[in-house]
């Protein structure tokens, strides 16, 4: 057994002073004056869950247009999704959750890491995004109309391995000539999509802007709505009650505001993200006034969101309301059950040891992420 010796364990439940012993890859003892045959000293440190990303784009690159990434070559997208992986490891992320990548790489990347081909986080991928005709995103989805139509997609990826299903329920910030909140797929599209999932028991996810595409997601029984810009008050409800998960991405605007059509942004993109985040504030407050379970997601690989600063995220959920617990919690609970996992996320007996050592307390500072000391993958140590 190996022992992290000397420091404060602080996960959802809170900080305690303890050493963890880790053997063959998982978390075996949590508690005081631990001895192993190996020890490594983290006193005055916090040992802290590795972060969980659930949303990002492993072939992007943070460009300032991503509707050019379409004109890279399949090699040059996987030599991206591999770097972007290490970058993710290195800022403390264990798990991603690749949510529309070029043909099939993000699954590809997932079994390469999962192979001991690449060295990264745990991946979950969608495979494909499935997008009405000419919607958003179509560059790099799988279009499909109808139900049926949209059957067979989900099926599709299915067939070709995908962890969760993803589809278009409105318009978007970075398809030129897409307006944002406008309703894309309809509930009974996302139904099928739902319906086809059921039988592997596959998560469903739905990029959704506006109150209209939240509350038909809802409606349709899709498992997270990613962005959720819009949502008002009632939306909100609907999936506190309905149990829906939702992932903010609030680095994705943050990246396009910050940096505008100077740094070479599209300009429809930059005119659509500052009126986006003006009503994203008001989003936040009704996700917290309505308890709606919250799972951390960047978006990561959008302009200027790049995947060596996704614990920027953390800080963005803190300056909108959310404590540093509940972010943390955001971080590693909440996404690991978002993406089915039940043994990551704590640092638990029989969890997986995929840890990170900080030399600030991340249940009081949501800052502490920043550029861990230590970073754990199945208790092999990466950083």
């Amino acid at each position: 057994m190996h022992v992290l010796s000397g420091g404060s364990v602080a996960d959802a439940d809170g900080t305690m002073e303890a050493d963890v012993g880790i053997e063959n890859g998982q978390i075996v003892a949590v508690g005081d004056s631990l001895s192993g045959d190996t020890e490594t000293d983290v006193s005055g440190k916090f040992i802290a869950p590795g972060l969980i990303d659930a949303h990002v784009h492993l072939t992007m690159d943070g460009r300032a247009d991503v509707s050019t990434v379409h004109n890279d070559s399949i090699a040059t997208l996987s030599y991206r999704a591999a770097a972007n992986l290490q970058k993710a490891i290195s800022q403390g992320v264990t798990t991603v959750r690749d949510l529309g990548a070029g043909y099939e790489i993000a699954l590809d990347a997932r079994d390469a890491v999962s192979n001991g081909v690449l060295e990264g986080p745990r991946v979950h991928a969608c495979g494909q995004n499935i997008i009405m005709t000419g919607g958003h995103g179509h560059w790099f989805g799988r279009e499909a109309d109808g139900y049926d139509e949209v059957t067979k997609a989900a099926r599709e990826q299915l067939k070709a391995g995908a962890d969760v299903l993803k589809c278009m329920a409105t318009g978007g910030v970075l398809t030129e000539g897409a307006v944002t909140g406008a309703p894309e797929l309809t509930v009974e599209e996302m139904t099928a999509l739902v319906e086809a999932a059921v039988p592997t028991g596959t998560p469903t996810a739905t990029h959704a802007h506006s109150e209209v595409g939240i509350k038909n997601a809802v409606k349709a029984g899709i498992t997270s709505v990613e962005h959720g810009t819009f949502m008002d008050e009632e939306a909100a409800e609907m999936m506190a009650d309905a149990g829906t998960f939702w992932v903010p991405t609030a680095s994705a605007l943050h990246g396009i505001v910050e940096n505008g059509v100077e740094a070479g942004i599209p300009e429809d993109a930059v005119t659509k993200a500052e009126d986006a985040a003006d009503r994203f504030e008001e989003a936040f407050e009704h996700a917290l006034d309505a308890d709606v379970r919250v799972a951390m997601g960047t978006d990561a690989g959008t302009p200027f969101n790049f995947f060596d600063e996704i614990p920027q995220e953390i800080k963005q959920m803190t300056d909108r309301g959310m404590t540093p617990n509940e972010a943390l919690t955001a971080a590693t609970v909440n996404g690991a059950e978002l993406l089915g996992l039940d043994d990551v996320g704590m640092v638990e007996s029989g969890y997986v040891a995929d840890l990170v050592v900080l030399a600030e307390n991340p249940n009081e500072s949501a800052s502490a992420w920043w550029d861990p000391e230590q970073v754990y993958t199945a208790g092999v140590q990466v950083v």
